[in-house]
């Protein structure tokens, strides 16, 4: 999971230990260092500036130090007590630029005025119009502290794509018309460059792959199975491929990818679905089918979580009990495996969808908590759809009636219970894929990074 690097800045006009008519200084220190432990213990790297702001010219030392941080990801303005506002906000209007996140943090309480400056911060950066999240909250209160959280966790994931590359594999795959990309829609919103290759290269690539290559890889990958790896020359090219695509990626600099898949390298030398569930278990986000937002929103998910993500079709929706199939195409990472069972192989199966056949991995999804989401257009503009969801497991002894219900048993499954309102769910969702990521502050993490970037976040 990923660690946003956040300022920590006090301000005040009353400090220095001034005090109030009662004796008591206006500026809590004990509550300051509370508030700063609060955010290192959510999972922050916390840079604490030492000088409390109250002027203009201490205003302008402090941001002109963080704005020349490129790796910072936001900056928690903590109020110690009322502030001229005019002092602030000129600092804050030209840190603003950099596009990372702002956070306004009031703690409640009614000594020291701390709503005052608060409040008065936040009516001024809505007067000049300048984005931030304000939070009125406790330090020990894990409500609040996710709100704070999710915006700097999401201010480093718009940190990670800015300047970033997804490379594509081919052209789009099975006549896909809600997963194409705009280049410069995607560097306009996200500052991602999309580079592009035929698959050709990597088909060349799969071949120059040596025997001992191949044998070495058997070894390594057979640790994530219980059964052995099947032999033979279908399990071999699914094999190459898997090592093919992570020369490419990391030759050509790539931080996440799509792949075309069918038609074409499917029918021509091997189905993608073992690769491209090995890349996810190697924590590189990926999609199939020239799948652009689906690979932004695994790229997202991969970053956010402690699992690797799922992505696969809504194969069924059950509206009165709000369960959900999600079955992909031979592809997931063999470590989702849950009780019922280890992660096992099958092989492609759809003639139609990839004559040269290939390797692929059945599971069954394992237990937990998390997000079904994609990212989508909406004539033309980002939207992103959010659902909380509990993935559970079937009874054993209905297991395999169960998997038999789509008629392609041997692929992996996700059974999920969706928390929301189903019709809208599906009036909202925008093609086939969805994307499964286990991880409770996923929702808010989502939800936080559509804010920062100006998308539509269509939460359910």
């Amino acid at each position: 999971m990923i660690k946003p690097k956040v300022g920590f800045i006090v301000y005040g006009v009353h400090k220095d230990g001034l005090q109030d008519p009662m004796g008591t200084s206006f500026i809590d220190g004990r509550l300051i260092n509370k508030a700063r432990k609060a955010l290192v213990d959510a999972g922050m790297e916390v840079i604490r500036h030492q000088v409390i702001l109250a002027t203009k010219q201490e205003a302008r030392t402090c941001f002109a130090k963080f704005k020349k941080m490129d790796e910072l990801d936001a900056v928690v303005l903590f109020s110690g007590t009322w502030v001229w506002a005019a002092h602030l906000i000129g600092a804050i209007r030209d840190f603003a630029f950099t596009g990372k996140g702002i956070i306004l943090w009031t703690h409640p309480g009614s000594q020291g005025w701390r709503p005052v400056g608060g409040l008065v911060m936040h009516g001024a950066l809505k007067e000049v119009g300048i984005p931030h999240r304000f939070v009125y909250g406790r330090y020990d209160d894990p409500s609040d502290m996710r709100r704070i959280a999710s915006y700097c966790r999401a201010g480093r994931m718009k940190n990670v794509l800015n300047q970033s590359t997804i490379g594509a594999f081919g052209g789009r795959g099975m006549g896909q018309t809600c997963g194409v990309a705009d280049p410069s829609q995607w560097m306009k919103v996200f500052g991602v460059d999309i580079d592009s290759r035929d698959t050709t290269e990597l088909i060349e690539m799969a071949r120059q792959v040596t025997v001992a290559e191949v044998n070495q890889a058997r070894k390594n990958l057979q640790r994530r199975f219980k059964d052995p790896i099947p032999k033979g020359r279908v399990s071999d090219r699914s094999i190459r491929l898997y090592l093919a695509l992570r020369k490419i990626v990391k030759q050509e600099g790539y931080d996440f990818y799509t792949i075309q898949s069918f038609p074409g390298l499917a029918d021509k030398y091997a189905a993608t679905c073992f690769a491209q569930s090995m890349m996810l278990e190697d924590r590189i986000g990926a999609s199939t089918l020239g799948d652009f937002n689906t690979a932004l929103t695994v790229k997202l998910i991969t970053e956010l979580s402690d699992e690797p993500v799922y992505y696969g079709d809504l194969q069924h929706i059950d509206k009165a009990t709000h369960e959900i199939k999600i079955i992909g195409d031979g592809a997931c990472p063999p470590s989702l495996a849950g009780k019922l069972g280890p992660a096992g192989f099958a092989q492609h199966g759809i003639p139609t969808e990839g004559q040269a056949g290939g390797l692929s991995v059945k599971l069954v999804c394992k237990v937990g908590e998390g997000v079904l989401a994609r990212l989508g257009r909406d004539q033309g503009r980002f939207e992103m759809v959010l659902a909380r969801c509990s993935i559970f497991e079937p009874p054993a002894d209905k297991l395999e009636n169960r998997k038999q219900e789509c008629g392609i048993p041997f692929w992996p499954h996700g059974f999920v219970t969706a928390h929301c309102d189903i019709n809208a769910l599906i009036e909202s969702w925008n093609n086939e894929y969805a994307v499964l990521g286990y991880g409770t502050d996923l929702y808010d993490d989502l939800a936080a990074f559509c804010e920062l970037t100006g998308i539509k976040a269509v939460t359910l």
